[in-house]
């Protein structure tokens, strides 16, 4: 699938190669264009916001299914949460009903396989336990009895203890303290305990290095360290676990700018820095990693203190190609899921050695 593409190295789009293995070896796209209808559970998506990997393996899909029967079609709640086995075979539908569920932005599982799901629609951010039982809710959905909900601009949003105003991620750190990027709205990070009491919060809308515009996916490492995808800021900011901040990190490998987005206009002067939509750090005994953006399009892989290792991919609709990638699984390194948006997909890469084609 052509060689590593190094940072500080022309994009490979630029010398006529193709997508790169962001491992470090080679690769193979295993679940692509065929994933919303053969490979997992011959299930059709709608838009695919979250992915998310047990520890049995079973794999959690968030989609947004839409409707074509019923409205409004601005609006409409859409939510299924839907787990397949390793094999790709649908297994439950998780959630139908719930209270908190009706736009919902990302999933994650926590350590002990308790799923979690935060609702940008309704401001909650909800426990399942493994057996699927609703055993704790964070934040409130707003009342219904007005008959309409009106969320003030992001630049005139007030932040509340405990209330969420576009929450958009979650993680945990190694004592199980809860992490919540609160998100669109209010542009800071929320701290609870393992029992769901408000510890803080941290950071403000803005420029500044621990001001956020949009937050918009969430990590913790096993030091104790909070990776931020600080996605209109263009950048991932690194804070200690009280919220103060250490660094930055800069999604800065060459790319074509003179090549047409998949979804927007071509725009002058793009800048050199491309902006990180998701968030996700592995699990094995030497943690890394990964983000995408959404323009070029790429999947990249880094240390923890931030250099870039390598990158696979390029925005499109095709295989091997991404539109707006808006979650990462990687539980294991040996296989990385890809909640590709735009695409209505889910996407599996698998490291492997040698020479492959994608399929």
């Amino acid at each position: 699938m052509g060689r590593l593409e190094r940072p500080g190295q022309p994009a490979e789009r630029d010398r006529g190669e193709r997508p790169t293995d962001p491992l470090g070896r080679r690769g193979r796209q295993d679940a692509g264009s065929r994933a919303a209808s053969a490979a997992l559970g011959r299930k059709v998506f709608g838009e695919v916001l979250g992915v998310a990997v047990n520890s049995k393996g079973n794999v959690i899909v968030l989609n947004h299914p839409g409707t074509a029967s019923s409205g409004p079609l601005y609006g409409n709640a859409t939510t299924q949460l839907l787990e397949f086995d390793a094999n790709g075979k649908f297994v439950r539908e998780w959630g139908k009903g719930v209270y908190g569920l009706g736009y919902a932005h990302s999933v994650r599982f926590d350590r002990y396989d308790n799923l979690w799901v935060v609702d940008k629609g309704t401001d909650s951010v909800m426990k399942f336990s493994p057996a699927g039982f609703v055993t704790m809710n964070l934040g409130r959905r707003p009342e219904g009895y007005e008959g309409h909900f009106d969320r003030p601009p992001n630049d005139k949003a007030v932040a509340r203890d405990g209330y969420f105003n576009g929450v958009s991620d979650v993680s945990w750190d190694q004592n199980d303290n809860i992490y919540i990027s609160d998100g669109y709205g209010n542009s800071r990070v929320a701290k609870y305990d393992k029992n769901g009491n408000w510890v803080k919060s941290f950071g403000s809308r803005g420029t500044e290095p621990g001001q956020f515009r949009v937050p918009h996916n969430l990590q913790v490492d096993r030091q104790g360290n909070v990776y931020v995808a600080d996605r209109t800021n263009r950048r991932i900011q690194v804070f200690d676990t009280e919220g103060n901040f250490k660094r930055v990190i800069m999604l800065n490998v060459a790319y074509d700018k003179n090549r047409h987005p998949v979804l927007g206009n071509l725009t002058p002067n793009r800048p050199d820095n491309t902006a990180p939509w998701t968030l996700c750090i592995s699990q094995g005994q030497t943690q890394y990693l990964y983000t995408t953006d959404d323009e070029p399009g790429r999947l990249y892989k880094l240390t923890l203190d931030g250099k870039i290792l390598g990158s696979w991919g390029e925005s499109g609709r095709q295989q091997g190609q991404l539109n707006w990638a808006h979650g990462l699984a990687c539980r294991s390194d040996d296989a990385i899921y890809v909640a590709d948006m735009n695409n209505w997909r889910v996407v599996k890469l698998v490291p492997q050695e040698g020479n492959t084609t994608s399929r």
